[in-house]
C-alpha cells in the first residue's frame, strides 16, 4: 500500500475513469491537467471516438481543453483489459432507479463483472456514485477479495462521492471540497493521496457508509427545500402574493434562511433520484421516510401545475390547449447547460403533447432532441423570431438560459407562462406566473 500512496503522491501513477459523462469527462481532464497519465473507459464508442479525436460533446467544456488534455498523453478506450495497466480505477456511474422506483446498481455490477479480471495488487478502486449507505462494501468488495486481493494491504477501497455541477463557473472540480472514505485506515490514505492531486481541499470521512450518507444528505437537502418552496409557489400564487418578491425578502436575513427558487419541477442526476436510494434502503430498517416522500410527490406535481396554469390562461383567451400552438423554451433542466437528465421540461413536453397541442421548443444548448429512454420525441430546436414567436398561442418558459431575448418575447409572445419568474419585475396581462 505504501508503494501505491507514493505513487499517486508522486504523479506516477496512472488514472483510468470509468464513465466518460457529466462527472467522468471533467475529472480525467483534471487529472490530465495535473499531470497523470490519464486512460477514460466507456462503453459509448461514440464518445471514445470524439474524446481521441478532441472533440468536446458538452457545452460547457472547450474543445482547447479537451485538445490539450490529448496532446498531453491522455486517451479514451472501450477495452476494459487496459485497466490491468492503471494504478487507480475511479468510477463515474449512473445509478438511477428502475421501474418501480428502487437502485438500480446495473452499471457498477456491470462494469465491475467486466474489469474483475483485471483487478491486481497495487490498485486503488474508487466509486463516485451516488447510492445507499453500504453499497461500497456490499457491492464492490467482494469483488476484491474473489480477486484473491486484500482491501487495505495490497489493495485500497475506498468512496467519494462527485459534487459536479455543470455549467457552474464558480466551482470547479479542483476548488469544490471532495469527501473521501476509505475501507480502512490504509485505504483511506491512498484516497486522499489520490485526490489530492486535482481538489484543493480534500475532506477525509470516518467510514465509508458516513460519505455515503453525506451524498444523500446533501441531495435530499436540496430536494427538500425545493418541495417546501414549491409549494409555497402555489400558496402564494392563490393569495396573489410574488413568490420571489417573497424570497427576496427573507433572503435580507443574514442568519438561518437559504434561499431556493421555485421552477416546472426538478432535474438532473441527482436530486430526482437520489433522495428515494435513502427511501429504498430506510425500509430495511423499519423507517418511513415522510419528508423525502413528500418532496418528491411536491415536486413531481409542479409540471402538472404548469399545464392546469397554461390552460386556464389559454381558456382566458378563448382556446382550448388541444390544437393551440405551443413554444417551450428551455429543454435543459437548468438554465445554460445542455443537460436534459430527469428535466421537467421534457414532462412538461409530453404533456402538452399528451393533451392535443402542437407544440415546438427553443434551446440554444439543445439542437435537436436525442433518442430517450422515457421518451420517443422528434423535435428539432427552432429559433426565436418576432415573426416565430407570434406563430404561437403561448409560450412556456422552462428553463431561463441566460441566451434567451426576453425583451423580444415579451414584446411579441401573445402568451406567456413564466415558471421561473424571469418576468417577476413585469406586471402585464399576457404575462402569467406558473
Amino acid at each position: 500500500m505504501q508503494k501505491l500512496i507514493e505513487k499517486l503522491s508522486g504523479k506516477e501513477a496512472t488514472i483510468g475513469i470509468i464513465g466518460l459523462g457529466y462527472v467522468g469527462l471533467p475529472l480525467i481532464l483534471h487529472f490530465a491537467e495535473s499531470g497523470l497519465k490519464a486512460i477514460g473507459f466507456d462503453i459509448d464508442q461514440n464518445k471514445v471516438d470524439h474524446i481521441n479525436k478532441g472533440e468536446s460533446y458538452f457545452h460547457h467544456i472547450p474543445i482547447t481543453t479537451l485538445k490539450t488534455a490529448i496532446y498531453n498523453g491522455m486517451s479514451a478506450t472501450t477495452d476494459f483489459a487496459k485497466i490491468a495497466d492503471v494504478d487507480a480505477i475511479i468510477l463515474c456511474l449512473p445509478t438511477p432507479l428502475n421501474q418501480y422506483g428502487e437502485p438500480d446498481l446495473s452499471y457498477i455490477i456491470k462494469t465491475m463483472d467486466a474489469i474483475a479480471p483485471y483487478l491486481r495488487a497495487g490498485q486503488i478502486l474508487s466509486l463516485e456514485s451516488t447510492t445507499y449507505p453500504g453499497t461500497t462494501e456490499e457491492k464492490l468488495l467482494p469483488y476484491i477479495q474473489k480477486s484473491n486481493l486484500t482491501a487495505g494491504e495490497n489493495f485500497a477501497l475506498v468512496y467519494s462521492p462527485e459534487r459536479e455541477d455543470p455549467g457552474n463557473k464558480d466551482y470547479t472540480v479542483r476548488s469544490i471540497p471532495k469527501i473521501v472514505s476509505g475501507y480502512t485506515p490504509a485505504c483511506l490514505e491512498a484516497g486522499l493521496a489520490l485526490y489530492a492531486n486535482i481538489i484543493d481541499t480534500v475532506v477525509p470521512a470516518s467510514d465509508l457508509r458516513v460519505a455515503e450518507m453525506a451524498k444523500l444528505l446533501e441531495n435530499i437537502h436540496r430536494s427538500v427545500n425545493i418541495g417546501l418552496v414549491n409549494e409555497m409557489k402555489i400558496i402564494a400564487d392563490k393569495m396573489g402574493i410574488n413568490i420571489f418578491d417573497v424570497i427576496e425578502a427573507a433572503a435580507s436575513k443574514p442568519f438561518g434562511f437559504v434561499p431556493y427558487y421555485p421552477g416546472p419541477g426538478i432535474g438532473g442526476h441527482c436530486i430526482p433520484v437520489d433522495p428515494f436510494y435513502l427511501t429504498w434502503k430506510a425500509k430495511e430498517f423499519g423507517v418511513h421516510t415522510r419528508f423525502i416522500e413528500l418532496a418528491g410527490e411536491i415536486n413531481n406535481h409542479m409540471p402538472k401545475w404548469v399545464i392546469e396554469k397554461l390552460m386556464v390562461a389559454l381558456n382566458s383567451h378563448e382556446k382550448s390547449i388541444k390544437g393551440s400552438k405551443i413554444l417551450l423554451l428551455g429543454l435543459a433542466y437548468k438554465k445554460n447547460v445542455d443537460d436534459m437528465r430527469e428535466s421537467p421540461c421534457l414532462v412538461l413536453l409530453q404533456s402538452m403533447l399528451d393533451l392535443g397541442a402542437d407544440v415546438n421548443y427553443s434551446d440554444p444548448y439543445i439542437p435537436t432532441v436525442p433518442k430517450l429512454r422515457k421518451y420517443q420525441l422528434n423535435k428539432q430546436s427552432v429559433e426565436i423570431t418576432p415573426d416565430e414567436l407570434e406563430k404561437y398561442d403561448a409560450v412556456v418558459i422552462g428553463t431561463d438560459h441566460d441566451a434567451f431575448d426576453y425583451a423580444l418575447i415579451a414584446n411579441h409572445a401573445k402568451l406567456i407562462i413564466d415558471t421561473r419568474g424571469v418576468f417577476r419585475s413585469r406586471n402585464e396581462d399576457h404575462i402569467i406566473a406558473a
